[in-house]
């Protein structure tokens, strides 16, 4: 092999691995970052992870909302109509939270059972629902209606 071919070699395996290694980096990070959508009946099911934050989605149980002493911490439960989630959050929640509502909180499940919110978000107005609510309450809805039948 001549000098300048060797040389040329060298070149492009270097740049092919510098574009392997970005591209290596950029996929991890962006795995890293990835924040996945699960309804109560999915976490019921075990499809949720309790290493990795997710988010949960569903309407506010009517009668769950339950004030713990400190002032901040709230306790409540989110169903898609078919399964039932415990939510713990501490912290000042949305204006608009409410119960019957539709919600999206991210967070953690811990070894419980209990999702951990960081973080709680609530509807805008009566006509929206996010869209990823939606689609898990019309599943879980039929999924209960094969079971009932």
């Amino acid at each position: 092999m001549t000098p300048k071919r060797r040389k040329r070699v060298m070149l492009i395996s270097l740049m092919v691995l510098g574009i392997g290694g970005a591209t290596a980096l950029g996929l991890n990070a962006f795995r890293q970052n990835l924040l996945f959508f699960f309804s109560p009946s999915q976490v019921a099911n075990g499809e949720a992870t309790t290493d990795r934050a997710f988010r949960l989605g569903g309407m506010v149980v009517d009668g769950s909302l339950a004030r713990e002493d400190d002032g901040l911490t709230v306790r409540f439960a989110v169903t898609d109509t078919a399964e039932v989630v415990n939510v713990t959050y501490t912290g000042i929640l949305p204006d608009l939270f409410r119960e019957g509502q539709g919600i999206v909180a991210m967070g953690r499940l811990d070894q419980t059972g209990v999702f951990k919110a960081e973080e709680v978000l609530a509807k805008h107005d009566e006509n929206y629902m996010p869209p990823e609510v939606g689609e898990a309450m019309k599943a879980a809805q039929r999924a209960k209606a094969r079971v009932e039948n």
